[in-house]
């Protein structure tokens, strides 16, 4: 709580000077796209040679590109050979938890190594560059699906920022399961216990003050010792009263279900927005209909599964993009399984997870929820994008790129998945006359991209420039890499043994020295050549950080190396000129 009043006194101080700076850069100015082909998501189709006119933070026009006389006071964007998107929405994520591997400590418990009071106070301290990550991304809209009351207050601190993604929350999640280790954390507390009926409508009450967007259930089922079914329908007069008292105050509601009976539940008693997939069977007809006639919207969240059991397995390897767009130091805590002190801990997390069973069972869980998914797609069941960001493995932002890719391996269109990514986003909170299509009248939440998405969904990373409540921004400079971002960043990929990631935070002409003076190579290519052995032939390779100092642009790390059969420590110094890591010294 201190931390978060902290956020809030320096925030306060910041708000003039922050409105005096947007009022001088945006006051009677208009910015021009032009020449670019928009994407009518709706209509599955391109609409080339466009301008597009954006005022203040609406589309005010859109013509062809021939018809518009551009003034001389606009911001032009040239679009030729570009194409511009309504900005992305992600519909499933938590703040309250970073995706790095001390997040879920009733998941695995590793308060030995982290308290868990750490891990609450970096989620708060972090919450603006997390924001800050989804719109270099394109993400211009982002909906927490169970929170805490302090995210719910931290929140307004953002209503006025240009550079964050516009947020939607639930309040805490209304559960009739709670893990011990959330217990007692009073406005941390991520759930809300409801043993009665009249527990369920009187929390729905006390959340409203906050003015949450909608109402989360925790919909679980079995943690009562009963068989599922059973287990579900013992719950269900809570789930119902809960979700009628939600709607009697104008409120939605997403339920969590991971089961046909759960699910199916759910929408019978009214249930708007459905989170994850059924992974238990295969949906049949009536099902499908049930959704379509409630007009209840699915939010598959294919990935999360998967990225606990590839941490716990320690089979982790994550893409390019990840390690160049993820929070490199959450990316880089979910290695720390590979040195933590409680190996049977450890050693117990990695046989399950690897285990022929535990395989089988992700595997068989996976294909039912991605044969589900193109059921209910196919089926015109509205599907809305979210990645369950904030889970162990599954990071803030970057994990976006592999649940579009996921949602293409089900079946799915690459028009229905950017259909699932904008407008239906917006048809969650009813907002789709507000955002999620390039319309006159919209917001001016768009994406420009270099290449098209409809060829490759992996275009949809292409990001020329973001526009988020009508301000443009470059992507490659909404976020600033600090000294230790770079150091860390090269840590990440020289543990995951990725060349050309490892790479990218240096200097071209980056020098490499053996303390104190003697020049061991000079320049990327020098670089790459060394340590494109290393990796090549050190399939056990991995560095521990214990400790480091950060000095102004200089990043002093302690490091423990595993190497083949060799164990050996280091200090490595890294000096950062222009955004790039220009010297490197060891002192072995």
């Amino acid at each position: 709580m201190e931390t978060l009043n902290k956020l809030l006194s320096m925030k306060t101080k910041s708000l003039l000077l922050l409105l005096l700076l947007t009022l001088s850069n945006s006051m009677f100015s208009q910015t021009y796209i032009t020449n670019v082909t928009i994407a009518d998501v709706e209509k599955q189709r391109w609409i080339p040679n466009q301008t597009v006119i954006i005022k203040d933070d609406r589309i005010v026009n859109i013509q062809k590109s021939s018809k518009i006389k551009i003034p001389e006071s606009a911001i032009v964007i040239n679009g030729t050979d570009k194409y511009v998107l309504p900005g992305l929405t992600d519909a499933h994520i938590h703040f309250f938890q970073s995706g790095g591997l001390y997040t879920r400590p009733d998941v695995i418990d590793l308060q030995k190594d982290m308290p868990y009071q750490k891990e609450i106070d970096y989620s708060h301290e972090t919450m603006e560059e997390v924001l800050q990550r989804y719109l270099q991304n394109g993400i211009t809209n982002v909906i927490d699906v169970g929170t805490t009351i302090n995210f719910l207050k931290q929140r307004e601190l953002f209503k006025n920022n240009d550079d964050v993604p516009s947020i939607y929350m639930t309040g805490p999640l209304l559960t009739t399961y709670e893990p011990s280790v959330y217990k007692n954390l009073k406005d941390d507390e991520p759930f809300n216990l409801v043993k009665t009926v009249e527990d369920g409508i009187n929390i729905v009450q006390e959340q409203l003050q906050y003015q949450p967007d909608f109402i989360k259930i925790w919909y679980i089922v079995g943690a009562d010792g009963l068989e599922k079914e059973a287990s579900a329908r013992k719950n269900l007069p809570i789930v119902k009263a809960i979700i009628d008292e939600a709607h009697k105050n104008n409120l939605k509601v997403a339920v969590h279900a991971t089961q046909r009976i759960t699910a199916q539940l759910a929408v019978e008693n009214g249930c708007d927005f459905l989170v994850h997939s059924v992974d238990d069977e295969i949906l049949k007809a009536d099902f499908v209909q049930l959704m379509k006639k409630n007009k209840t919207i699915l939010c598959p969240t294919l990935i999360v599964h998967g990225g606990y059991v590839n941490i716990f397995g320690q089979t982790i390897n994550p893409s390019d993009h990840e390690l160049l767009k993820a929070d490199p130091h959450q990316l880089g805590s979910l290695l720390d399984l590979k040195h933590l002190p409680d190996s049977l801990l450890i050693n117990n997390y990695k046989k399950m997870a690897n285990s022929k069973e535990g395989v089988a069972r992700l595997s068989k869980a996976d294909s039912i929820s991605m044969a589900n998914l193109k059921i209910l797609s196919d089926s015109g069941v509205l599907i809305a994008t979210g990645t369950d960001a904030g889970n162990i493995g599954t990071l803030h932002a970057s994990s976006y790129l592999a649940e579009l890719q996921t949602m293409k391996k089900s079946g799915m269109s690459n028009w229905k998945i950017l259909q699932a990514s904008t407008i239906n986003g917006a048809k969650i909170l009813d907002k789709e006359n507000e955002f999620g299509t390039v319309g006159i009248g919209k917001k001016a939440n768009l994406i420009i991209l270099d290449d098209n998405p409809i060829e490759a969904i992996e275009n949809i990373t292409k990001i020329h420039r973001v526009i988020n409540k009508g301000v443009v921004f470059n992507p490659d400079e909404l976020i600033k890499d600090t000294p230790a971002d770079l150091a860390q960043r090269q840590l990440n990929a020289y543990n995951f043994r990725n060349i050309d990631a490892f790479l990218e935070p240096y200097a071209e002409d980056v020098e490499v020295y053996n303390y104190p003076d003697k020049l061991l190579f000079k320049g990327k290519e020098a670089m790459r050549k060394n340590y494109s052995q290393i990796f090549e032939n050190t399939p056990n390779l991995h560095c521990e950080l214990l400790g480091r100092i950060v000095q102004g642009n200089i990043v002093i790390d302690q490091e423990r190396v595993q190497f083949r059969d060799k164990i050996v420590e280091a200090v490595a110094i890294y000096h950062v000129e222009n955004g790039k890591i220009k010297k490197v010294y060891f002192i072995n």
